[in-house]
């Protein structure tokens, strides 16, 4: 008769986590919600990867470098729009504070993804990095990751409508 309270593998790991954005949020959030959160991030990183694999084999041939990568900041806000359209809902936040803060931290997971990536796996130096991020450079990137730090809170808003 206990058994029925386990059959869900994390309900049963019903510790409290406490999770806050500086003294303005501080909020409690279980171990369900922490891993719906990092699947969250997985799914837009592995996302955002092969977008950057599509755009360059096959925008950049057509449209050059330059405007491929301006181009893919706002594909990739779209489908990162897209992505969180249909799993922010599940994530179980109730406030546009805790909206606003998933966005951030899912801005600053895919900043380091993107600093991880090209320093890991392409072998980069930091000097070739740093201006992945300089909207100076004609690289968008910046803007995208401002857009997301506010798309789960535009999602929280076109659902509780």
């Amino acid at each position: 008769m206990g058994f029925v309270g386990t059959l869900h593998p994390l309900r049963s790991f019903r510790r409290r986590l406490p999770w806050a954005l500086g003294p303005i949020c501080c909020a409690l959030m279980n171990l369900e919600t922490l891993v719906r959160i990092g699947s969250l991030c997985l799914l837009l990183a592995s996302a955002e990867t092969l977008h950057g694999i599509a755009r360059t084999a096959l925008v950049t041939p057509c449209i050059g470098k330059e405007r491929a990568i301006k181009l893919s900041a706002v594909t990739g806000t779209v489908l990162a729009f897209g992505i969180c359209l249909f799993q922010v809902p599940s994530i179980g936040l109730h406030t546009p504070l805790a909206h606003l803060a998933l966005g951030i931290g899912l801005a600053l997971f895919m900043a380091a993804f993107d600093i991880g990536m090209g320093r890991l796996l392409m072998r980069k130096q930091w000097r070739k990095i740093w201006p992945d991020f300089d909207p100076r450079t004609g690289n968008y990137l910046t803007y995208g990751l401002v857009c997301l730090c506010f798309i789960p809170l535009m999602v929280w808003l076109l659902h509780s409508n």
